[in-house]
């Protein structure tokens, strides 16, 4: 009984063997083509501004630190670049006021002023509560990347603010 098993089971297995190589010509295995990799680079200024950067869309979101808007305290007033404003690297694109002062915004990176966050017009207090994620200043298209190397690293940024102490 067993032989006659094993007899049926090795001829379905050559008759599924053989319908599968028919059918081997039409079926196609797609293979991705070549991998792309985006490389996020977040950077930061002396003067408490960070900039993330994508390489693949060359786009960095500004936005102030974490840092600074503890230092500000409640920010009640952003005023932000218009879209389409080329800046400098270093070049005033912004303020930022709060219940304890003013503070100037400073470009980290040179380019074109792409978006900025139109919620800050309303809900100022984003710089509080999410500064560097929902409370990101503009988008700017980079003219030069290479700038990004002129900021501070994480650690050489976290080192700065101690020292500020």
């Amino acid at each position: 009984m067993l032989a006659a098993l094993r007899t049926a089971s090795r001829s379905g297995s050559s008759a599924l063997r053989a319908a599968h190589r028919a059918a081997a010509p039409s079926a196609r295995v797609v293979r991705p083509g070549l991998f792309v990799r985006t490389l996020i680079t977040k950077k930061y200024t002396e003067d408490h501004e960070a900039v993330v950067y994508d390489d693949q869309t060359q786009i960095g979101t500004v936005s102030i630190t974490d840092y600074a808007q503890s230092s500000l305290g409640d920010v009640v007033f952003v005023e932000l670049p218009q879209k389409g404003t080329e800046i400098a690297q270093g070049d005033q694109i912004g303020a930022v006021e709060s219940v304890k002062a003013a503070s100037d915004i400073f470009a980290p990176v040179s380019g074109t002023v792409e978006e900025i966050n139109e919620t800050l017009n309303e809900q100022p207090g984003l710089l509080n509560k999410s500064p560097e994620e929902k409370g990101w200043l503009c988008k700017v298209k980079l003219s030069d990347p290479s700038e990004l190397d002129k900021l501070l690293t994480e650690e050489q940024y976290k080192k700065h603010c101690e020292a500020d102490h």
